[in-house]
């Protein structure tokens, strides 16, 4: 047997991560007022638990095409349909600088393929951070002025990442 982490113990790892990361930049934005930004909504797991922890707030969800659990599909009204590509550039003229929490999840198996996409779209996310506002990723960004966060505890390194404005 090898020394090698499971599949299985890499995705506990992985959403483990993901928990502690979203609880820190929560509780630790909890006095801005600007939205929650959750980059994909996949089946709505974190969505659903972000809407269980954010108050105050409004959480709206950039997603191509919904495909998620009844009771973690977001309202109309707070679903942004279409590419990141468009959709995170109409978002800064819809809301500016004011996200006090973006979330993503690129979630792919394909290292390279993550990589590829996080440099194409951190130019997109970087600008609709509020200060002192936290971008909570499932991978390495690539931000010219949000630096990298140490992790909270329970957080597993490598597996989630932390940038503030």
């Amino acid at each position: 047997m090898s020394d090698a982490q499971s599949r299985l113990d890499l995705f506990i790892d992985r959403m483990v991560s993901q928990r502690a990361c979203l609880d820190f930049a929560i509780a630790d934005t909890a006095d801005l007022a600007g939205p929650v930004f959750e980059l994909g909504l996949g089946n709505g797991r974190t969505y659903h638990h972000m809407m269980n922890r954010v108050r105050n707030r409004p959480v709206y969800v950039f997603e191509r095409a919904v495909a998620s659990h009844p009771d973690s599909t977001p309202p109309e009204d707070r679903l942004i349909l279409g590419d990141v590509r468009e959709t995170l550039p109409a978002a800064l003229d819809r809301f500016g600088a004011t996200a006090s929490v973006i979330h993503a999840d690129l979630g792919g198996h394909n290292r390279e393929k993550n990589d590829a996409f996080a440099r194409l779209v951190s130019p997109l996310i970087e600008p609709l951070l509020a200060e002192g506002g936290l971008m909570v990723s499932s991978d390495r960004m690539y931000f010219e002025t949000l630096a990298e966060q140490p992790l909270p505890a329970d957080a597993v390194p490598g597996r989630c990442f932390i940038y503030r404005r």
